[in-house]
């Protein structure tokens, strides 16, 4: 019994070793000053009008009618995202991506997205999003769960306020209010 704990030691202090280790890594970074930043932008979503569309229905539940009121609907994104809710406002980048109907009533968007941005700023840089967009309220949040280039290993929220609505065309224009830690 005593042999068998003797061959054990070398292998308990290489599992200590790594513990440490690791853990001095993950300390590295939470030493590190984070950046807090905050953006805001609207994002046009348009499925008709004389803008183009932005937005198309890509799937649904068969023989159901696809609507963005209608459970099981998914829709592709590529939504410009500007300063202003005015179309023609300077561009900040793109929203591109999915969401689907995910709630038996229709009243909840699952967002799963790229924010590119295209501005001088944070031209380059990317935030992912993913979380329920419950429509119907006036305010909602959805998650930055990542991002890329200035916003690298970002987190945060974004509360969306829909300033445009028109759900017989599918037609919105979104609020973002965007605020992530990033390094």
């Amino acid at each position: 019994m005593a042999k068998n704990a003797l061959k054990r030691i070398p292998i308990l202090t290489l599992l200590i070793f790594v513990v440490l280790a690791v853990s001095s890594e993950a300390t590295k970074y939470q030493s590190q000053n984070l950046k807090e930043t905050n953006i805001v932008f609207y994002m046009h979503d348009l499925a008709s009008g004389l803008n183009g569309h932005t937005t198309q229905m890509v799937g649904g539940i068969p023989h159901k009618r696809w609507s963005v009121l209608a459970f099981g609907t998914v829709f592709a994104i590529d939504d410009k995202l500007t300063e202003t809710k005015d179309w023609n406002s300077t561009q900040v980048g793109r929203a591109r991506g999915i969401y689907v109907n995910s709630a038996l009533d229709g009243s909840d968007l699952h967002f799963l997205m790229s924010l590119v941005f295209t501005n001088k700023d944070f031209n380059g840089s990317t935030l992912e999003i993913q979380g329920s967009d419950r429509f119907y309220q006036k305010y909602r949040d959805v998650s930055v769960v990542s991002g890329t280039g200035i916003f690298r290993l970002a987190r945060g929220f974004a509360t969306l306020e829909t300033v445009f609505l028109d759900i017989p065309n599918s037609n919105a224009i979104i609020r973002w209010n965007v605020t992530v830690l990033h390094y």
